[in-house]
């Protein structure tokens, strides 16, 4: 996988992370919002959609934590590739 995948995988990720964590502790805490595909946590009761939104939350941050790091080696790869010399490849 290049560069560019890991790339879009995290803004992706970060939108979904975005919405299924705080935008939905927003919008229950402000709209009593019951829920859409969008805020799937709001289709709880009130205590458990806060700890969905919140763990919702962490399992976005540490999927990016992943996706970086995959970023960050392919990106060593790709440099390591080019530093040989043509003959080596």
């Amino acid at each position: 996988m290049n560069e560019g995948y890991y790339r879009l995988l995290s803004v992706l990720t970060l939108a979904l992370g975005f919405w299924q964590g705080p935008m939905a502790i927003f919008y229950r805490l402000t709209r009593d919002d019951t829920g859409t595909p969008m805020r799937a946590a709001n289709y709880l009761a009130s205590p458990w959609c806060y700890l969905v939104a919140g763990a919702a939350t962490a399992a976005c941050c540490a999927l990016l934590a992943v996706l970086d790091s995959g970023r960050k080696k392919a990106l060593a790869r790709a440099g390591a590739s080019e530093d040989r010399p043509v003959s080596a490849r």
